[in-house]
């Protein structure tokens, strides 16, 4: 498990560069954490790293957004998802394989995703700006993420 802080949204960015530096793309990425933990923020600097710079924003609404980037990306937002049929409901089985998955809220779909996603947990602190990463599945990235 890899621990890092982030002190701003420009680095909780750069963190999101870093890890896509090392993606293949076809990775699932579980973002676990609170409303305004800075989820978003991540995968846009996650996009940005893939080349990706045209906007990346919240899916809430759509429940997935496709960034064309290096790799393909789909960004979706489980926080309405509660169930496997949901899941299927969505299209979300269809993605797999087919570029790298960026999952918000992935607590309520926790039991559905693989043992190679990638876990990260971004939790805030008592600084407004300040936020606490863990992150597993990356250890072999650890000199490069962190």
């Amino acid at each position: 498990m890899i621990k890092i802080e982030t002190h701003s949204t420009t680095q909780t960015e750069h963190l999101g560069s870093r890890i896509a530096s090392v993606l293949t793309g076809v990775e699932v990425i579980a973002l676990f954490g609170d409303l305004g933990a800075g989820k978003t923020a991540f995968t846009r600097g996650l996009c940005r790293g893939l080349g990706f710079d045209n906007g990346v924003s919240s899916p809430t609404f759509a429940i997935v957004n496709e960034y064309r980037a290096r790799y393909p990306v789909y960004h979706f937002d489980m926080y309405r998802i509660t169930s496997s049929d949901d899941l299927y409901a969505v299209g979300f089985y269809d993605y797999l394989d087919r570029g790298i998955l960026v999952i918000e809220w992935s607590e309520n779909i926790e039991s559905e995703l693989d043992d190679t996603a990638i876990r990260i947990h971004i939790t805030k602190t008592d600084d407004e700006n300040t936020r606490s990463f863990l992150i597993e599945g990356m250890d072999d990235y650890a000199d490069i993420i962190g």
